[in-house]
């Protein structure tokens, strides 16, 4: 089970944290993804981040904005989001990929388990 947290309303150039709590399983077992979806728009990939933190993979219109990290032992996933656009405006979603390996996939289909989405609002 996921559980993402820590979305809001900010001005444009804010930051904001969401946290995403795993529950249920071995943690580390799983890749990491955070992906996005505004109204009338198809979801969308923002990071992932390996089953160990080392290989971290993100979509171009955020890099160097976000950052991904995780905390294996408190079976925790964060997305720090810096520099917040209006374009940035959307539900956030983390997923869990069961992998063995060091993927890091930004493809939707390849996760297994999808949190409830958390609301970010960027004002202008």
């Amino acid at each position: 089970q996921l559980q993402a947290s820590g979305g809001g309303l900010v001005q444009a150039g804010g930051s904001l944290r969401l946290s995403c709590a795993a529950s249920g399983g071995t943690f580390s077992d799983y890749a990491m993804g955070w992906f996005r979806q505004s109204p009338g728009k198809e979801r969308e990939f923002v990071c992932a981040i390996s089953r160990g933190g080392v290989r971290k993979h993100y979509a171009d219109s955020v890099k160097g904005r976000f950052t991904v990290s995780r905390d294996n032992a408190k079976n925790t996933l964060w997305l720090q989001m810096n520099g917040l656009k209006p374009a940035d405006t959307a539900v956030y979603y983390c997923a869990a990929d069961y992998t063995v390996t060091g993927a890091v996939p930004a493809d939707s289909s390849r996760y297994d388990y999808w949190g409830q989405g958390t609301q970010v609002t960027v004002s202008s």
